[in-house]
């Protein structure tokens, strides 16, 4: 009998195996069917078809509801039979949706809602359309007013109109039975005034909540009209009517419209709905404090004295705080619904299996080379897992470090990075890739609290660290970044997670990006939002810059425009551009005196080692001025490359761009070229990167993005108002333009404003090209055209540089003069 025992208990184990392997497999098809159902509703045939499905219903029910009108009266009386009934009296429904429209009119208006039934047509048409990817209203905003109307409508005619129609002289009541009811319900409890109370706060809160223009309406009906100031009209001498053929005013000028000028009681409610409307901005600035000693400044360099202070037309008191979201105030941001949603959005799944073998056999490595550790822990990201090791004392950190091949080994891993000590913790870090890595979606990025609710100037979020948070910059304090990668390890898409960011988080009027595309075909989808967000030099064909010598032109004209920033903020005695445009929002800064609204500009440059190659010294010094002296102005640099060699990635580039970010890179010279130190040449590629800010590197797992997406956002801004033209960069003229050639302007087609023109250039003495495209709110073309006229016949001097133009003429008696003789 002792033989048989151990028989007995090898065979228990057995019977006991099978059912976790149907277990197993049962679940492992629960996951596959589960997926299928899931992919079959998310593929876009299925949405096309539900789509189409549905505007077809929609159609029915609206030829249901207008037949209803007709023959309600004729088929009422057949809609208390059943449905067998109804079907041998089909013939006799005289709607002309037959018995499913006569039945669904009759639920839906009579014993429904009445006339506010019409409401569920215009939800079915957003869902509709929805399905389609065509967007017109957002879904849960098209729920939330047909709703309110489905209700308040029914109940408000079922209080209005049902004392008429207490005899049902009429098929249905308009309101319908639901409103009926509702109606003489709240009459019951609250009475007449009570009722038509309700209803009317109902409504206001309605539109107090759907419209922003709410609440400046109702301020105004309780606003006195303002009596006329006396003796202004000395102070209005500088505007005039000018009509032209072109209307285009350069983005960030301010102009005074003549309707905010008070010239009688006809005008005077325009004044208020305008005041209004700019002092309603969610603007909150502290007014700087000004000392009365320095209250006394030139008036000609500043604009600060008291006297613009008590300008009657640009006071802050009259016009309110300078919103520069005016232009485009109906600009909605992109939505979350353009980005990819994946599985795991939020949620890293972590496999416990994979994670105690890995611990397993680095504690075995460690023990086989007669290294002790204390505890291991273990923090799960997206792409890697970074194990934490405490060795017991006396244990040499260099002893670890040389094990780096070794741990390899044993873990079979592509790649691992080992961290000795972690900055910051008592503690020795292993970093290993994960054998199922997971997508960091956009999605999750842009929709996650801490994207929505950042206050950054220039908000850049990049991905998920490997604690699995949210990883994110501020642009405007890096200030300029240099990024690095082979090909194919995810720069291009690091890029466009960078310009969505932006895109996101900031308006056209506040944010104007330079993307230079040696390549051509990187940047080029965002050729459609160049009226938005891009900025290009005034005789540029793309806004998308591809061609060398442009780039050099592009860059030169960059580093005009930070020179004549510098200039407005010497003027206005600021140091950086938040302080400067905080002063022109609360209008302590005059635009007739040369002051605009400075919008932040982010030069994107992708291929920058081509460029090195072709141009040279022409791209790199340009390039290293401005990274070195345009921070304040709020001028910010981005540029990548995907050969991170020195010839490339110089000195003087290193010296000025303190930012840096390293994709994967085949060696650990190319690293050290990025970051000063290795590390690069182990990461796994697809997005891993190491940010550097200084001496620590953060690993993240880049956002992904891909090319569908990016092509949503565009098309959802590109579809909304635009400005007139691109952001326009300063005209810049090389080494070698030494003025224009006086036979190329033809002197017989003057523009119809040259003699108002050269009395402004004159009588202000100052040669400059924006003075008059602001005077007279013309484009820079065109005021291009008109300077150069003015130069050939000798009213002002040639091309200077960043300085103005020297006027030749010095008196108006001169001018005449000349004029009279042309």
């Amino acid at each position: 009998m002792a033989p048989k025992k151990p028989i007995k208990n090898t065979s228990k184990p057995e019977p006991k195996q099978e059912p976790k392997k149907q277990n197993q497999s049962g679940k492992s098809n629960e996951l596959v069917s589960g997926h299928k159902i899931k992919s079959f509703f998310t593929d876009e045939r299925t949405r096309f078809v539900l789509g189409i499905a549905v505007l077809l219903g929609v159609v029915f029910l609206l030829i249901s509801f207008v037949s209803y009108f007709f023959f309600a009266y004729a088929d009422q009386s057949k809609m208390d039979l059943s449905w067998h009934e109804l079907q041998q009296m089909r013939s006799d429904i005289q709607n002309w949706g037959s018995v499913l429209g006569a039945i669904l009119s009759d639920d839906l208006i009579r014993h429904g809602f009445g006339i506010a039934s019409f409401a569920l047509i215009y939800f079915g048409l957003v869902v509709g359309l929805r399905l389609l990817k065509v967007r017109i209203a957002s879904v849960w905003k098209a729920f939330f007013h047909t709703s309110f109307w489905l209700i308040w409508l029914s109940v408000t005619l079922g209080y209005v109109l049902i004392p008429f129609y207490n005899n049902y002289t009429f098929s249905f009541s308009p309101g319908g039975e639901q409103g009926d009811e509702a109606s003489k319900w709240l009459i019951s409890y609250v009475g007449f005034p009570g009722t038509l109370m309700i209803l009317i706060g109902s409504f206001l809160i309605y539109a107090i909540v759907s419209s922003k223009a709410t609440i400046p309406f109702i301020k105004r009906l309780f606003t006195h009209k303002p009596q006329k100031p006396k003796n202004i009209e000395p102070e209005l001498e500088f505007i005039e009517d000018v009509k032209t053929d072109e209307a285009t005013v350069a983005v960030g000028t301010e102009i005074i419209p003549e309707d905010w000028i008070v010239k009688g009681n006809q005008n005077d409610e325009e004044l208020i709905l305008e005041t209004n409307e700019v002092e309603d901005v969610p603007f909150e600035i502290e007014q700087p404090k000004i000392n009365e000693e320095n209250k006394a400044v030139d008036a000609e360099d500043s604009g600060l004295t008291d006297n613009d202070n008590e300008d009657p037309i640009y006071n802050v008191s009259k016009l309110g705080k300078y919103d520069p979201t005016l232009d485009l105030s109906h600009y909605n941001p992109p939505t979350l619904d353009l980005l990819k949603v994946y599985g795991t959005d939020n949620d890293t799944q972590i496999d416990m299996v994979e994670q105690n073998a890995n611990k397993n056999r680095i504690i075995t490595t460690l023990q086989n080379y007669g290294i002790e550790i204390e505890t291991i822990k273990a923090t799960v990201g997206p792409t890697i897992t970074l194990y934490e090791i405490v060795p017991k004392a006396g244990v040499r950190i260099s002893k670890i470090r040389n094990l780096e091949y070794d741990i390899m080994l044993s873990l079979a891993a592509t790649g691992i990075r080992i961290i000795a000590p972690i900055p910051g913790k008592g503690t020795i870090g292993i970093e290993v890739p994960n054998s199922d890595p997971q997508v960091v979606s956009m999605h999750s990025i842009i929709a996650s609290k801490k994207f929505q609710e950042s206050k950054f100037e220039l908000p850049v979020a990049f991905g998920r660290t490997i604690t699995n948070e949210i990883f994110m910059v501020d642009l405007a304090k890096m200030p300029h970044l240099l990024v690095a990668g082979a090909t194919g390890q995810g720069k291009s898409v690091g890029l466009n997670a960078i310009i969505t960011s932006l895109l996101y988080k900031k308006h056209p009027s506040q944010l104007k990006l330079v993307l230079v595309d040696p390549k051509k075909v990187e940047f080029n989808i965002y050729g459609d939002i160049e009226k938005h967000f891009l900025a290009k030099l005034p005789d540029g064909d793309d806004a998308i810059i591809t061609d060398t010598s442009k780039v050099v032109e592009t860059l030169n004209s960059l580093c005009k425009e930070m020179d004549d920033r510098y200039d407005l903020l010497k003027k206005a005695h600021v140091r950086n551009i938040k302080e400067y445009n905080e002063k022109f929002v609360i209008r302590h800064l005059n635009p007739e005196k040369g002051h605009r609204f400075l919008p932040y500009i982010v030069v994107i440059v992708d291929e920058f080692g081509d460029l090195i190659m072709t141009a040279g010294k022409e791209v790199e010094m340009p390039i290293a001025r401005i990274a070195q002296l345009a921070r304040a102005v709020g001028i910010h640099m981005i540029i990548a490359t995907q050969r991170p060699s020195v010839n490339i990635i110089t000195g003087v580039i290193k010296a000025n761009f303190p930012a840096r970010v390293a994709f994967r890179v085949s060696s650990m010279i190319d690293s050290r070229t990025i970051l000063d130190s290795p590390g690069a040449n182990q990461l796994v590629g697809r997005g891993d990167m190491l940010f550097s800010q200084g001496n620590d590197l953060i690993r993240v797992q880049c956002a992904f993005v891909d090319t569908p997406e990016v092509e949503n956002i565009v098309h959802h801004i590109s579809n909304q108002q635009a400005y007139p033209t691109a952001f326009y960069l300063p005209e810049y003229i090389g080494a070698e333009g030494e003025g224009i050639d006086a036979s190329s302007v033809d002197m017989s087609k003057r523009d119809p404003l040259f003699e108002e023109a050269a009395r402004l250039i004159v009588a202000n003495q100052q040669g400059s090209t924006s003075l008059i495209q602001r005077k007279f709110s013309i484009g820079y073309n065109r005021a291009g055209r008109i300077v150069d006229q003015l130069e050939v016949v000798g009213i002002i001097g040639p091309f200077e540089g960043s300085k103005a133009r020297q006027v030749l003429v010095m008196d108006s008696y001169q001018l005449e003069q000349i004029l009279k003789h042309l």
